[in-house]
């Protein structure tokens, strides 16, 4: 049953999408008559309800493949820029801080790769231009592996098992005002049953009065179903469902709008311990961190290995790293995690053109691009932010700046003293709750005191502070080479005593950076 009302129901989704996408951009009133008259020839095949869901998810559709277009010109222009820069500079030689390509056949297959890019990039602005955008039902990986099926190790009945399913639709909106927050998908809490509101060509089929169809096997939420059953019984309630072709199961998932919580000052936050971590290349380093800057117990650290691992797969596991966290707050009594703001937009949107600092070329640029591609940034907050929210806990996010440099140089040896196995990456992840928590980032003589008022005002007007424990003796210079021309001075070397270390410290938290982030509206139940 399932299976057929899946099938009606995808085909009529896809020929919305289909007239959706032949409109192209439409401003908001545009929009809504659109919408109108397409669910008005929708709910003859189907019902007011079902042809609601379609358009809405036609338009959900329409409007992130505008925001993926616009991300792939913003990233083909980056790479043609920096590719633009380097070839105006002769093979082998350096302008400034921009260096040339090392060759000149290097820098001719690139004038190459720069017309390839130009025309891409010329076909995208084309696409914005006229409002039209490319929508796959199924998924343009499943698409793709129909021309390769050995390589997939799958039979041409098994993938068009797999389309299939994936271009099924069965979602219904919630609504507040029907019986148990939803009238065309239906779920008992106590009775464990599920009824579906059939669309009028599929009435015929129907087990219950006006229309419906029970499910014979019973249905439940293993997982936070009381929090279900509780919104079934006071609000709206979204579903939807989905097949596993793999394992030949069905599954139901179960969202709504949560009330906006009062969101906690800093203050409020920064007056209990924080768990401070950072985020790394195939792992997560932790630290449970005190009000007072010091680290709690020994730091610990999270597999997060993603790479090569299916979309479900990697979100699994993020969700496992995630829990671990949050276990480890409510332990300690904590309140807050405290997380770096990296995107690794400029890395990502410039690819294998990327130079300066960072290697580019070679097996080191292919290492150093699988390393940033690893680094789940932005799914890590997102998924946190809300498992955090589900936990009554808040996300403080700080400014990333030389958190790694800076633990390396001040924190790692004193943490191997208590704790060996200790790494740079747990040194880092003290810094990070450190400026969770407001204190400076690097270490003073005189112990890890709070960081005072004039700590986040510029340089050039912070008063200078004077040493407490002396002046560092002078070294001596060192003695001239014989190599060196009589009558030059040797270089002095350069010395920073633990005075105006403190008094030029810039690692003070600033205030524009740390923010809290804000409980997602929609809460997402799996």
């Amino acid at each position: 049953m399932l299976r057929t009302l899946g099938v009606h129901l995808g085909s009529l989704a896809g020929k919305d999408l289909a007239v959706r996408c032949a409109e192209g951009r439409l401003d908001a009133r545009g929009r809504a008559q659109s919408r109108a008259v397409r669910k008005r020839a929708l709910t003859a095949e189907s019902s007011s309800r079902w042809a609601g869901a379609i358009t809405r998810t036609s338009e959900d559709q329409v409007r992130l493949a505008e925001q993926n277009l616009r991300a792939e010109g913003t990233s083909l222009q980056a790479r043609i820029r920096r590719i633009e820069a380097r070839l105006a500079i002769q093979a082998g030689s350096k302008s400034g801080t921009m260096r040339g390509y090392a060759t000149a056949a290097e820098r001719h297959a690139k004038a190459v790769r720069l017309q390839s890019l130009q025309a891409r990039r010329a076909r995208v602005e084309r696409q914005l231009k006229a409002g039209t955008v490319s929508v796959v039902r199924g998924g343009k990986t499943l698409l793709r592996r129909r021309g390769s099926l050995a390589r997939g190790g799958l039979t041409e009945a098994q993938w068009r098992e797999r389309w299939e399913s994936a271009r099924m639709f069965l979602t219904a909106d919630g609504e507040k005002d029907k019986a148990w927050g939803n009238e065309t998908i239906r779920w008992h809490p106590d009775g464990g049953w599920l009824e579906i509101k059939l669309p009028a060509p599929l009435a015929h089929l129907a087990n219950q009065p006006h229309g419906r169809y029970r499910l014979s096997a019973p249905v439940a939420f293993r997982y936070r179903g009381d929090e279900v059953a509780a919104q079934a019984t006071s609000g709206a309630v979204r579903y939807d469902i989905h097949r596993d072709v793999v394992r030949g199961r069905w599954h139901i998932d179960a969202s709504w709008k949560a009330a906006p919580a009062r969101e906690p000052s800093l203050d409020d936050l920064r007056a209990s311990p924080v768990v401070a971590i950072d985020v790394n290349h195939g792992h997560l380093a932790a630290a449970l961190i005190a009000p007072d800057g010091n680290v709690l117990g020994a730091p610990a650290t999270i597999g997060l290995n993603l790479g090569g691992l299916p979309s479900a797969t990697r979100d699994g596991h993020l969700r496992a790293a995630i829990s671990a966290l949050i276990a480890t707050a409510k332990a300690s009594n904590a309140r807050a995690i405290v997380i770096e703001d990296l995107d690794f937009a400029e890395t990502r949107a410039e690819g294998r053109e990327r130079t300066g600092s960072r290697p580019s070329r070679g097996r080191r640029g292919r290492d150093y691009r699988r390393a940033v591609s690893g680094i789940p940034t932005g799914k890590l907050r997102g998924r946190l932010v809300q498992m955090a929210a589900n936990a009554g806990l808040s996300v403080v996010v700080i400014d990333p700046a030389y958190t790694s440099r800076w633990g390396a140089e001040h924190w790692l040896r004193p943490l191997r003293e208590h704790h060996p196995k200790t790494t740079g990456h747990h040194a880092a992840a003290l810094v990070i709750g450190r400026r969770g928590l407001g204190h400076r980032a690097r270490r003073r003589v005189t112990g890890t005191q709070t960081a005072p008022e004039e700590a986040g005002w510029p340089a050039q007007t912070r008063p200078r502070t004077i040493p407490l424990l002396g002046t560092a003796p002078r070294k001596p210079a060192a003695p001239r080479g014989p190599r060196q021309p009589p009558g030059v001075k040797t270089r002095r070397p350069h010395r920073t005593t633990a005075g105006n270390q403190a008094a030029q410290d810039r690692s003070g938290p600033p205030t524009g950076q740390d923010n809290v982030l804000l409980v997602q509206q929609e809460r997402l139940i799996l």
